[in-house]
């Protein structure tokens, strides 16, 4: 009888810092309800000049591997999934590799299209497990990324920043996955966008909220197909989170193929959605990482009511690609949840002040050529103090080092 396969541990990682979204309405001079209520967001995580998605990464890795008392050395695979690497050529992967203090023998490599990268990431882990290519080691699957819109745009609400870390195995004490059932989804559009030249994303608001849904539909519709007629339903769902009023929308439409008139339809989201949003409204928009985010604050608030439970899992990322899959909740999760202690990161987060947001967001642009200190460190191994972005040398090398306390 083959093992099962899925997560066994999973972090967090968010930048020191937030803006509560009521600071921003007053500053932007909209009604707080615009932000809080139509958005679903309530504050967002604001990553500083010495924050970046290599940064969040290692610190989400790190408390994973802490809190789960996993061993990095276990490691045979590490994918990153992100839209905003740090180098068109190195993979964020390999800075956590020596970060980490992973293996030698261990494969490394980013994954990208757009916030679907995490998934794809840990898809391939599920694969690579189920294959026997793992011989007994696990995969370390990390979504960092740090989602910036031009101060003032329509966008800017729906900022946000932060890291999940998961460690795939068999025998998962989180999540079992369904290994090799899953529906995809594909098309070429362009409803959102970052050129290269840009730090600042780029969307089309309407097309994307359209091929969200439609995404939803055929990839939920292809997922339904392939269900046993005798399949135990779904307890719960996480979506992917650009904003919580989108989660709303997704599961409206994915309630409604299944023959539920809307009234019905909206009548399930407190019971089976709500409890996923709890991290998202705190924390924002995390790219590749919105939809793990939305599963930590699942197992925060109800891992233990759902052990034994099937959720499903949407998964979204714009230009477009989606796919639809499911797991169990496995038994004594709530055990390991309370211990891994999801919510510490948000916890600690520091309110800024509008002059701070905006002060960090007009050092965007230079932030990653600022000089690094000559005797700047990069392997660190293990430690309890934060990494940070210490500056590029003289070869444009980015580096990285032990943060200094505040």
């Amino acid at each position: 009888m083959r093992s099962t396969i899925g997560i066994d541990s999973l972090a967090l990682g968010v930048p020191r810092g937030h803006l509560d979204l009521r600071d921003l309405a007053a500053a932007r001079g909209v009604p707080a309800s615009k932000y809080l209520d139509g958005i679903g967001t309530h504050r967002m995580a604001i990553a500083a000049a010495d924050e970046d998605p290599v940064t969040l990464a290692a610190s989400a890795a790190r408390r994973a591997f802490a809190l789960s008392g996993l061993d990095p050395k276990e490691i045979g695979l590490c994918v990153v999934g992100t839209e905003t690497a740090v180098d068109h050529s190195k993979p964020i992967a390999a800075f956590l590799h020596g970060l980490l203090g992973l293996p030698s023998a261990c494969r490394i490599f980013e994954t990208k299209h757009a916030c679907f990268g995490g998934t794809a990431g840990l898809l391939n882990a599920l694969d690579w497990i189920a294959s026997g290519s793992a011989r007994g080691r696990s995969a370390l699957v990390v979504c960092a990324d740090v989602a910036r819109y031009a101060p003032g745009s329509p966008g800017e609400p729906t900022q946000g920043a932060g890291a999940v870390a998961m460690i795939v195995s068999e025998r998962p004490r989180l999540i079992e996955l369904d290994v090799g059932r899953s529906g995809a989804y594909a098309r070429d559009v362009h409803d959102f966008w970052r050129p290269l030249h840009s730090k600042d994303a780029a969307v089309d608001g309407q097309l994307s909220v359209q091929c969200y849904l439609d995404a939803l539909a055929g990839a939920y519709g292809e997922w339904r197909r392939d269900e046993p007629a005798d399949a135990e339903p779904l307890a719960r769902t996480c979506y992917h989170v650009p904003y919580g009023k989108m989660a709303r929308k997704a599961h409206r439409r994915r309630r409604m193929i299944d023959g539920l008139d809307e009234a019905s339809a909206d009548a399930t989201f407190a019971a089976e959605v709500a409890s996923s949003l709890l991290l998202p409204a705190q924390i924002g928009n995390v790219y590749t990482g919105s939809l793990y985010v939305a599963l930590a604050s699942l197992l925060h608030a109800e891992a233990r009511a759902i052990e034994g439970q099937r959720v499903g899992l949407f998964s979204y990322g714009s230009g477009c690609v989606a796919e639809f899959f499911a797991g169990r909740v496995a038994a004594g999760a709530g055990e390991l949840v309370a211990r891994l202690d999801l919510d510490a990161p948000v916890r600690a987060s520091t309110r800024l002040t509008m002059a701070e947001y905006e002060a960090i967001r007009s050092a965007d642009a230079g932030a990653d050529r600022r000089a690094a200190p000559p005797s700047a460190a990069l392997h660190l191994g293990a430690s309890e103090q934060p990494v940070a972005f210490l500056g590029v040398d003289t070869a444009d090398r980015r580096i990285y080092g032990l943060a200094t306390p505040s």
